[in-house]
């Protein structure tokens, strides 16, 4: 009981192990050997003040992001790791200590030596001294080695979790970091011995990490179903679908290799579903941007996201987010072409609605409302300077709709020009069978409409 008395020197030492470590002003000097001596060898300096013992490292959780300097993600995560790294020898040379102090591990070996020689043997007495106290209760040597370890060391879950709430609390996405840190070092502690000290007190604070790590899940999937947008604006790439793809590429990251990649994997399932049912959803709200614009931009973020990232759980949903793009791309371009040639489309759509009533197309022309005349009469509305004029309106009104960003005007504006040329085929096989030997032509050809979109997109 004298030996797993709380040592003053180490009831906090977490604690102040990171506060200081925090501050890049660590130095440990002597070599971690296990006993109360390594205990005492574990000086931690700063230059400035150190921290009470009874600190906490949630008291570093109340201070702003900007006074702890973490702007950088990567600096709690080698202030995580540096910790465990020095908790793991620290435990491990300790739990090796009591064993060979105690005689744990030896009764057999020294079962046939004489009391004298027991005597003589390091800790001799203090051992029997021990193990007559020890409840008949427990059951095995190593249940007394963890009983003792936990009774020397029971300040380390606590501050660990502080330590976790801290590093949750300035910012969700460590707890990215943590899982993976404390994964690796719960999966070596348990090849050294799954029941040890170490194992189980790090096992449980693994199940804090994983806990944040959820939680951090949850609260992007929240803010997707409750996001709100301006009616003023347009929409352009979605907060969330940028910040998912920021999850990615830093999850990616932090979880190569990493043992616990089948969490990540069902976290980027859950993930990638709220995402397209959010976008869905803004797009239906949407009253400054068009709906095709909405999902097109975003949907082409996301396919462009998943093909850099090489995600081979989300190899499907990588291909809808291409499907969904080009869906709504092509819609886009077919709405919008509708107007700069309406009547001309008006009177074809016409047309083709006589010839699906039965009417032959040779004999439409015969029909008052689709005679020769009449086609003439469209076709004259629409001159070369006026189909420029409505293409250049056109271009304007899409390089409104089109966020920046996402850097689609162009890939639009040829996808209408390829529309444009290929609706100018149509019309011109329409009129070939529907009006045959009438000589009627449109006003413009294919290379006109060719030179006017790339004349209209280098004047922008």
């Amino acid at each position: 009981e004298k030996y797993t008395s709380p040592k003053g020197n180490n009831i906090s030492i977490t604690a102040e192990f990171i506060w200081d470590c925090g501050s890049d002003k660590i130095a440990v000097s002597g070599k971690l050997t296990g006993s109360t001596s390594s205990l005492n060898k574990l000086s931690v300096q700063s230059s400035g003040n150190r921290r009470s013992q009874s600190s906490s490292l949630l008291d570093m959780g109340n201070m702003s992001a900007s006074d702890l300097d973490v702007a950088d993600r990567t600096k709690f995560d080698k202030i995580f790791e540096q910790v465990l790294s020095e908790l793991e020898p620290l435990c491990l040379a300790e739990q090796d200590f009591i064993s060979k102090f105690f005689k744990l591990q030896q009764h057999q070996s020294i079962s046939g030596t004489t009391t004298n020689e027991t005597e003589e043997m390091d800790g001799g007495n203090l051992s029997r001294s021990y193990m007559s106290g020890v409840p008949q209760t427990i059951s095995s040597e190593k249940d007394m080695i963890r009983q003792m370890m936990t009774k020397i060391f029971r300040c380390i879950e606590p501050e660990l979790n502080n330590l976790i709430a801290l590093g949750d609390k300035i910012d969700s996405f460590n707890s990215l970091y943590m899982l993976v840190k404390m994964s690796h070092h719960v999966w070596t502690a348990q090849n050294v011995d799954p029941a040890s000290f170490l194992s189980t007190t790090l096992g449980n604070v693994l199940v804090t990490v994983k806990r944040n790590f959820d939680k951090c899940i949850s609260n992007q999937m929240k803010q997707m179903d409750e996001v709100k947008i301006s009616k003023k604006s347009k929409v352009g790439i979605l907060l969330f679908v940028a910040e998912f793809e920021e999850f990615a590429a830093l999850a990616e990251s932090i979880f190569k290799n990493a043992e616990r990649r089948g969490d990540l994997d069902k976290a980027y399932i859950k993930l990638i579903r709220a995402v397209f049912i959010s976008v869905e959803k803004v797009a239906n709200e949407s009253q400054k941007t068009p709906r095709d614009v909405v999902m097109m931009e975003n949907f082409h973020h996301i396919f462009a996201t998943l093909s850099r990232l090489k995600i081979s759980c989300l190899e499907a949903e990588k291909k809808e987010a291409k499907l969904k793009y080009t869906e709504h791309l092509q819609s886009y371009v077919v709405y919008s072409l509708g107007q700069p040639l309406e009547k001309l489309n008006h009177f074809f759509e016409g047309v083709e609605a006589r010839v699906a009533q039965g009417i032959r197309e040779e004999e439409v022309s015969y029909q008052l409302a689709f005679n020769k005349q009449e086609l003439r009469k469209v076709i004259k509305e629409y001159p070369g300077k006026e189909v420029k004029k409505g293409l250049d309106n056109l271009y304007k009104k899409v390089d409104k709709h089109l966020c920046e960003e996402e850097n689609l005007l162009q890939v639009v504006w040829h996808s209408m020009q390829d529309e444009f040329i290929r609706q100018y085929k149509h019309f011109e096989g329409l009129i070939a069978r529907c009006y045959p030997g009438s000589g009627i032509t449109m006003e413009f050809t294919i290379q006109d409409i060719l030179d006017y979109c790339s004349s209209i997109a280098q004047s922008h």
